[in-house]
């Protein structure tokens, strides 16, 4: 009620900015540019094998990216990233170290509440002013230029402290909905696999697949080592190699399906990461014209198997065999005689099918599901950002507001 009760009061009286595009401001409010405001100094250079030890926390463009025993800033502060996440603020409350990937400002570079100057710096997108070149980054001239409405200093307390309340009900709000969506898709992970080796009945007769990590299999169900399932190979392309434009789908070690101009299969094939931080996570089901990179894993040729349920099976088991095998000392390696070796649960051709259409209705809804709330995080991140512009506009006044609490 008091957010609505801010958002429908305006300031007594305002005047013309100046500035076309940003029209009125409150009465007592000033235009200044960054510049005026305050001082992006640089981050200093901190080696990666020196951000393992200590207790103060070191800041790169995307957050914390490690510790320090030595800070380079000794209170509250702004670390805003130059490279990569360019335009990104972060707020700490104490001592850190600020990387030569980011700029940081503090009480030695502002006279203005830091944390008024947080949600600023956050409502000017400075990520849209950043410099697109061979590296593209966050030119600090370029963010001196952006223009701000200034309160008074005690004003702009106020509404730092409105938007800390006001923010903090929202992200409780999105965590919230972000633990929903772990939640559905840990009853996805559940139901597929209690499908893919448990089958549809649940008064089936069961017996002991001689697998540890399988457990108990339906009586009239097989094991068999995939190479006797499936043929097993891999790519013969590099990341290189794809093209923007390209005809056919490229598979590389990520979700991410890229493009190229080749094709070296025509078929129905799974395929997974072999290595890197895909291992165990990352699988396409494929059924046409595709190419693969020499570091990815092709089934296809399935025999007593069919590719779809075979996808399914082994996008929700292989995950054991990864984290009890010998690829757990390198972690990020899949071996050909561990995939060859891998043991998958071979129901009746129809029990397969009927396993598959299953699947893909029941997914379909627990996907559904999960797209409306990620839907309602982007509409509670949208009302975020819009209180935050309308804060630091002078579009609401919070004075009254602030002095009731």
């Amino acid at each position: 009620m008091a957010t609505l009760m801010a958002k429908n009061r305006r300031y007594p009286t305002y005047r013309d900015s100046g500035v076309e595009w940003l029209g009125e401001i409150p009465e007592h409010w000033e235009v200044r540019r960054v510049k005026s405001i305050c001082r992006f100094a640089y981050g200093g250079s901190l080696p990666a094998e020196t951000r393992i030890d200590g207790t103060i926390p070191v800041y790169g463009s995307n957050g914390i990216v490690g510790s320090s025993s030595v800070p380079n800033t000794n209170g509250p502060c702004l670390i805003i990233g130059r490279k990569g996440s360019f335009g990104k603020v972060h707020y700490t409350s104490g001592p850190a170290f600020a990387i030569d990937t980011t700029f940081l400002v503090d009480s030695r570079t502002t006279d203005a509440a830091l944390r008024w100057l947080y949600y600023q710096l956050q409502s000017l997108n400075l990520d849209a002013v950043s410099k697109d070149s061979a590296v593209p980054g966050l030119s600090r001239d370029d963010a001196y230029q952006q223009i701000c409405f200034c309160p008074p200093l005690a004003e702009q307390t106020n509404i730092a402290a409105f938007l800390d309340r006001e923010t903090a009900k929202i992200d409780a709000l999105v965590s919230k909905k972000e633990r929903l969506i772990e939640l559905l898709q840990e009853k996805r992970t559940a139901l597929i696999s209690r499908a893919v080796t448990k089958g549809l009945n649940p008064n089936a007769p069961l017996k002991e697949s001689g697998i540890e990590w399988l457990g108990e299999i339906p009586a009239h169900w097989n094991v068999q080592r995939l190479r006797y399932l499936a043929n097993i190979k891999t790519g013969d392309c590099d990341t290189v190699d794809r093209k923007d434009d390209g005809r056919y789908p490229f598979f590389v070690r990520s979700q991410t399906v890229e493009r190229i101009n080749s094709w070296s299969f025509d078929g129905e094939a799974v395929l997974t990461a072999g290595d890197g931080v895909g291992v165990g996570k990352v699988f396409h089901y494929v059924n046409g014209k595709f190419d693969y990179h020499q570091r990815v894993y092709k089934f296809s040729e399935f025999n007593s198997v069919t590719g779809r349920f075979f996808f399914q099976y082994f996008k929700a088991m292989l995950r054991f065999e990864v984290l009890q095998g010998t690829a757990k000392s390198t972690v990020d390696s899949l071996r050909l005689p561990m995939l060859q070796d891998f043991p998958v649960v071979v129901p009746p051709s129809a029990e397969q099918h009927a396993i598959v259409a299953f699947l893909d209705r029941e997914a379909a809804k627990l996907d559904g599901l999960v797209a409306k709330v990620h839907e309602a995080i982007t509409l509670q991140e949208e009302k975020r950002t819009a209180l935050i512009s309308a804060a630091v506009t002078g579009q609401i006044d919070v004075r009254e507001e602030m002095e009731c609490t």
